[in-house]
């Protein structure tokens, strides 16, 4: 499943060097709590949307082939990589939802606040 979120600030900081903060976490559906699987600041949409696509391998590598597949797709997905560009140059959050039988896995991407 793919989501953009809504544009609001997650930091208060501005400038040229304010980051890209990119997170990953996964929610098993029977747990209280989440569990954070990776965090990572990048200096730019393109290097976040890397970010993007290494953790989305390393998840869908670890999933069973039919969970994997949506995953696999996105991986391909050229046209869906630019709208992600497009959205983070334009300040708004792209997310990615992959999961399982037991667990959904949120990847997250947000613009700096001085990126609108």
């Amino acid at each position: 499943m793919l989501t953009s979120g809504p544009r609001h600030p997650l930091t208060t900081t501005t400038g040229p060097h304010t980051p890209y903060r990119c997170w990953a976490t996964a929610y098993p559906l029977h747990a209280v709590s989440s569990i954070p699987l990776s965090a990572h600041t990048a200096t730019s949409p393109r290097l976040a949307l890397r970010w993007l696509r290494d953790r989305t391998r390393d998840i869908t590598d670890q999933l069973d082939p039919p969970y994997a597949q949506p995953g696999r797709h996105w991986l391909t997905d050229e046209a869906e990589h630019e709208r992600a560009l497009a959205y983070l140059a334009a300040g708004t959050a792209y997310q990615l939802t992959l999961h399982d039988e037991e667990c959904h896995y949120v990847l997250v991407v947000h613009p700096p606040e001085d990126a609108r």
